[in-house]
């Protein structure tokens, strides 16, 4: 009887142990898990034949980043667009993996979204064929200029096509499909459906960087935000009614080499 009670004693003990184990020791792949996300960080590079500054453009997402569409591109204090960094690969082509529903299934193909990245695509000025200033086949970005969408945050490694001396500006539109909220609702523009492909607009960030100081980083602000259907190149000032969007980056900053 003495060593059935001594059993059931190790038993229960066993078993308490274990349950305090369980509810008290941290769940251990849910740890792996948010340890490999936030080491994620990927380096590329784009232009790396260009003659002009070496610089690289570090970005921190934000708690709302979903895969943003972007684009990051030099202009002049005048406000003179001067050339591409990078744009997303899927602008850069107008060719989506999601972009021909032709029959019945969404299937990589065509399509121009001018609600995407509006004010670098009105800056960059070149018109196709079909009347808006997105790219699209013939009409394309060079490959050297583009890349795929970054998963998360990254190190982009460039360059300018030229030297650049003094003041100039750096600047970054992003934008992210279906992050509605309560003023950019589904049905807002019911009669414009490039609005649909954007929801909130996308924002504008920029930086003024100067080579003659003896600063070498330079954080990029928000700045405005771009038309809510692409139908302009004007930059908003109102950003009252922005609210997750403002959330897709953390920090961006450009270095210079």
């Amino acid at each position: 009887m003495k060593k059935h009670k001594n059993t059931s004693k190790t038993l229960l003990l066993f078993l308490t142990a274990l349950l305090i184990f369980v509810f008290t020791s941290p769940d251990l792949s849910a740890q792996k898990r948010k340890k490999e996300k936030q080491v994620e960080h990927l380096v590329f590079q784009t232009n790396p034949n260009g003659e002009g500054i070496e610089m690289s453009i570090e970005f921190t997402k934000g708690s709302s980043h979903n895969h943003p569409l972007m684009a990051i591109w030099v202009e002049d204090m005048d406000g003179n667009y001067i050339q591409t960094l990078y744009v997303a690969q899927s602008i850069a082509k107008g060719y989506f993996a999601y972009g021909d529903k032709s029959t019945g299934r969404w299937m990589a193909g065509e399509i121009s979204r001018p609600a995407s990245l509006p004010y670098w695509a009105h800056k960059r000025n070149v018109k196709n064929d079909i009347g808006n200033y997105m790219p699209k086949p013939g009409f394309e970005v060079a490959d050297a200029y583009s890349g795929a969408t970054p998963k998360g945050n990254f190190n982009l490694n460039t360059r300018t096509d030229k030297m650049i001396s003094g003041k100039f500006r750096v600047l970054m539109e992003i934008n992210q499909t279906w992050d509605w909220n309560k003023h950019w609702t589904n049905s807002k523009y019911p009669d414009e459906p490039d609005y649909k492909t954007s929801s909130q607009p996308a924002l504008v960030y920029a930086a003024e960087i100067d080579t003659d100081s003896t600063q070498k980083e330079f954080p990029l602000t928000v700045i405005g935000r771009s038309h809510h259907s692409g139908a302009d190149g004007k930059l908003y000032n109102d950003l009252n009614t922005i609210t997750t969007a403002l959330e897709i980056v953390s920090e961006i900053k450009v270095i210079l080499k």
